[in-house]
């Protein structure tokens, strides 16, 4: 049912807790499932240079979490708000389609980090 990938990212999962130095903060959930993610970044010169999450949800919340977090470490905040669901379940080997939204709640926690992470900015 899940690829080789989404069993690693769920049984070792990379990056979780939270960040002392986080400047953006996303959180969604979905009523339907009851999975809940939230994701801190820290950026600094318009690079994510960390990233961390805490997922309530299924293997594949877990997973898609994980990859996620993984795929915009050290990337430009432009490059990490081309993140789509379809790239987060091609990074894992493919989701079952009844898992796809969890990589919709992973790419839109990571967008509503940056979201928040650019209005702070506006503020300063």
């Amino acid at each position: 049912m899940y690829s080789q990938k989404v069993m690693e990212h769920f049984m070792n999962p990379r990056n979780v807790g939270s960040l002392d130095e986080a400047n953006g903060v996303g959180e969604v959930g979905n009523a339907v499932c009851g999975d809940i993610m939230h994701i801190e970044i820290e950026v600094e010169d318009n690079i994510i240079q960390d990233i961390k999450f805490k997922t309530f949800g299924c293997a594949a919340a877990i997973a898609t979490s994980s990859m996620v977090t993984e795929m915009v470490k050290g990337k430009t905040l432009e490059e990490a708000e081309r993140i789509t669901n379809r790239t987060v379940a091609e990074a894992l080997d493919g989701l079952p389609p009844i898992k796809m939204h969890c990589s919709n709640l992973a790419a839109d926690a990571l967008h509503e980090a940056i979201k928040d992470y650019m209005a702070r900015q506006e503020k300063s």
